[in-house]
């Protein structure tokens, strides 16, 4: 495995990877990796003849009161994981790497973007959509990996390379879980042990609004209304949002007649935490 830091020591693997036959498939990270981010890799191992995964933590993404500053970075402990994956290279720039003096360029995705995370965390979007433009443009990865719990960034990155026409298909992983139902997330380590019991509130708000859907309930807003009255049951937990929407859209709807997805944003004590479960129709 190569550890790299210039886009033109990518350029320059990846165009050999190609020479060779190889299919390319890319894994975006922050770092911070965990048994998520493994099963994105194990993917890309399993359908690509080259693996390449790139650890940044993009400054763009970020808002000013956010935790850009103490976000975990662990480039090392990153590496070996990788290896061990079977990971083919490993792109880990620095910020004047990605944005150098002068940059001024920045990618607006309209529609999924003003709702929910971007109500939220203005700007965050425009900084993961610029971000990836530029992954994907340094690769040219002929499939890139994101997982579902970030659902709303999916359909961001997806909506980008259908409106741009990239050649490239987004491929997503299922959440992966912590045995109790922690959605893997590499915010949870900011959490002590009295937030991390708390935090199974998303997991449990989520799996009562699964139980009922199986039950046959198909109003959106009574769906909701089970998950709010978990989530406010827990004491520690902040509810940002909680709510029931197309899953495709991600506009409100009143009855589940098509797929929608439950989407939560949480904050336990200090620490912001997204889930979510999709809910989908039998055919009948």
């Amino acid at each position: 495995m190569k550890l790299v830091n210039t886009i033109s020591e990518v350029r320059e693997a990846t165009a050999a990877a190609r020479r060779d036959g190889k299919t390319v498939g890319l894994v975006p990270t922050m770092g911070a990796l965990h048994e998520g981010h493994l099963a994105l890799v194990r993917r890309a191992r399993d359908e690509c003849g080259f693996v390449g995964v790139s650890i940044f933590v993009n400054p763009t993404q970020f808002g000013p009161s956010e935790d850009f500053a103490r976000y975990p970075r662990t480039l090392e402990a990153d590496s070996r994981m990788c290896r061990e994956a079977g990971v083919d290279l490993v792109f880990a720039p620095d910020a004047e790497e990605m944005y150098p003096a002068g940059f001024a360029a920045w990618v607006e995705i309209g529609g999924v973007t003003e709702m929910l995370e971007g109500e939220f965390r203005p700007g965050h979007f425009r900084g993961v959509a610029t971000v990836c433009l530029k992954l994907f443009n340094i690769f040219r990865p002929d499939c890139a990996y994101f997982g579902q719990k970030d659902y709303q960034q999916l359909l961001v990155i997806r909506k980008m390379v259908r409106d741009f026409d990239l050649p490239l298909q987004i491929v997503p992983v299922d959440i992966v879980r912590e045995p109790d139902g922690l959605a893997l997330s590499s915010r949870n380590r900011y959490l002590n042990a009295e937030e991390r019991r708390a935090a199974l509130v998303l997991s449990k708000s989520l799996a009562e609004a699964n139980s009922a859907f199986d039950s046959g309930e198909r109003s959106a807003a009574a769906i909701q209304c089970l998950v709010r009255a978990v989530l406010d049951s827990e004491p520690l937990a902040e509810t940002d949002y909680a709510v029931v929407v197309d899953a495709e859209t991600l506009l409100a709807v009143e009855r589940i007649e098509k797929p929608a997805v439950v989407l939560l944003a949480v904050r336990i004590g200090t620490t912001r935490l997204i889930d979510n479960a999709v809910l989908i129709p039998p055919l009948t």
